[in-house]
């Protein structure tokens, strides 16, 4: 497995790969990587000859008072779990690569950013959307694979990469949990005991909501945001951002459910903002 830190090396190795005819995955990261990655690694490893995963914690999707220097990093156990996973290059690229002196281009979405996350963390998906398309210039992939658990962030990148004819496809990758069925996250880590347990209510509602839609028919959109919202209030330390009935695609607020649907919540669990979500398709 190759680690390497600049744009012109990798560009390098991948272009020898793209000689000897081999398809290429990337794996995008923040790194500090848990379970839910490495299920993205391994579909990418199935379905490609070569896995690239970047670990590049971006300054510019995180707002001003945002946790960007107390985000959670060991590159040592990353680069351990990467080779555990026959990931044959990590990209770590430092911050001055990425955003040299004088960098001031960046990408923009309007509608499908404007909800949800992108209410809630202005300038996220711009930071997000920016760094993404720098990885997939920079890799040229064939396949790149995030997480169902940020389904907003997968619709934004899918709409991007058609919108500018990038010419890959988005693998979007089913949330992974833990065994007491908390979505597995980065962010976790920043949970003390008490707020560990506690966050367990985000995925109750989750599950609560899943099943009054796929098992009661439920498709009232505001009567299944106040059942999620009634398990969320009986957990003193979890405070509500949004939960949200929206098109899966167009991120756009809907009435009922109807079609391919996404209910996505944020909630603050202390001071940290977990996501969960869930997706039904509808007749």
């Amino acid at each position: 497995m190759e680690i390497l830190h600049t744009v012109k090396e990798t560009r390098e190795l991948v272009r020898a790969w793209r000689i000897n005819g081999e398809r290429i995955g990337l794996v995008p990261t923040m790194g500090f990587l848990h379970e839910g990655h490495f299920s993205l690694m391994r579909r990418a490893k199935r379905e490609n000859d070569r896995v690239v995963t970047s670990i590049f914690v971006n300054p510019i999707q995180f707002g001003p008072k945002e946790d960007f220097a107390s985000y959670p990093r060991d590159m040592e156990a990353d680069s351990a779990a990467c080779r555990h996973e026959a990931v044959d290059l990590i990209f770590a690229p430092t911050v001055e690569e990425m955003y040299p002196v004088g960098f001031c281009s960046y990408i923009d979405m309007d509608k499908i950013t404007a909800g949800l996350c992108g209410k809630s963390r202005p300038g996220h998906f711009r930071g997000v959307c920016t760094v993404v398309a720098k990885l997939f210039n920079i890799v040229t992939p064939d396949k790149a694979y995030f997480g169902q658990k940020d389904a907003q962030q997968v619709a934004v990148i899918q709409r991007m990469t058609r919108d500018l004819s990038m010419g890959l496809e988005i693998v979007s990758c089913p949330t992974v949990r833990e065994s007491d069925g908390l979505a597995k996250s980065s962010r976790n880590a920043y949970l003390s005991a008490e707020e560990r347990k506690a966050a367990l209510a985000v995925s109750r509602a989750v599950f609560k909501g899943e099943k009054l839609v796929k098992e009661k028919g439920e498709r009232d959109a505001g009567r299944l945001i106040a059942a999620m919202r009634e398990t969320l209030a009986a957990e003193p330390l979890a405070k509500v951002d949004y939960i949200e009935v929206v098109g899966a695609e167009s991120m756009e607020k809907v009435d009922r459910i109807d079609g391919s649907t996404l209910v996505a919540l944020a909630v603050f669990i202390g001071k940290t903002r977990l996501l969960d979500n869930f997706v039904c398709h509808t007749a």
